[in-house]
């Protein structure tokens, strides 16, 4: 599948929820996907409480992981034949969110490099107040999206 292919089908779930891709952990998460172009992405979460941690706000882990399923769906559109995967994600934790509140998570692409891609992420909540950033690299693998069936 192209990046152009693998774009329109995105595009074709813009307002849906993300429970039917390549990842388990993400379609757990359970996302809406509001925006998506080659280098720019936005997905919609509600916390729940199985989010939590045992303070009753969201765990770090699962921010983390937010951060990073939706960098990867980025990246899945960005261009490469080739799968790519993160060598580091760095997470800083701005500030609390409790189950039920809305989150959106922002990831955009700024550095496309032939083995490299860098990308920056956010989640926000309604107010626009920051709960977590996130910046990640991205490296090219030996193995190509079509022979992994995309």
């Amino acid at each position: 599948m192209e990046a152009s292919t693998r774009l329109m089908y995105f595009q074709s779930q813009i307002g849906q929820t993300l429970d039917k891709t390549p990842s388990a952990a993400g379609n757990w998460l359970a996302g809406k996907l509001l925006e998506i172009d080659h280098h720019h992405i936005k997905v919609q979460y509600t916390v729940r409480p199985e989010m939590c941690n045992p303070g009753k706000v969201l765990h770090g882990g699962v921010a983390s992981l937010m951060l990073d399923d939706v960098i990867g769906m980025g990246n899945f559109v960005a261009g490469s034949e080739f799968l790519m995967t993160s060598i580091n994600l760095n997470v800083d934790f701005l500030s609390s969110a409790q189950a039920g509140e809305v989150l959106e998570v922002t990831a955009k692409l700024i550095r496309s490099g032939s083995n490299l891609n860098h990308w920056e992420a956010i989640i926000r909540k309604e107010s626009g107040k920051t709960v977590a950033k996130a910046s990640s690299n991205l490296i090219k693998t030996h193995l190509k999206l079509v022979d992994l069936g995309f």
